[in-house]
């Protein structure tokens, strides 16, 4: 049973920084591409960055984190982790982690092609 648990979530100042942690049982992350998305109340959930299967472990992200966001995967901990720095007022968000496990050649940004989903961590950026 695959399960996804996202953590590191809180209260930050614009200009500051985040580490969301994603720790992955039941499956291993280098063998799936992992997503983290954001959603706030009444929007669309939205890609933020993913990280593909090795060997190509190929990088993406939303252009509105690009420079701001690195994502990166702990083989030892089996962890998706999402660094997010300088961070602004519109990265106030709930941010999931999720797992597509269907080894696709053409990585997928759709949220409906993830099969598994952690519980979210709240983000909030404010003075």
């Amino acid at each position: 049973h695959v399960q996804l648990v996202e953590s590191g979530g809180g209260l930050v100042q614009p200009g500051g920084s985040l580490r969301l942690s994603c720790v992955v049982s039941g499956a291993t992350v280098e063998y799936y591409t992992i997503g983290w998305f954001r959603q706030a109340p009444g929007k669309e959930r939205e890609v933020v960055s993913r990280i593909s299967m090795t060997p190509d472990s190929a990088i993406w992200y939303a252009d509105s984190v690009k420079v701001r966001f690195t994502i990166s995967r702990d083989h030892i901990k089996n962890t998706v982790i999402v660094q997010m720095n300088s961070v602004k007022p519109e990265d106030t968000d709930v941010y999931y982690c999720a797992a597509d496990m269907n080894h696709r050649i053409q990585v997928t940004s759709e949220p409906r092609d993830y099969d598994y989903w952690g519980q979210g961590t709240q983000v909030t950026v404010c003075t």
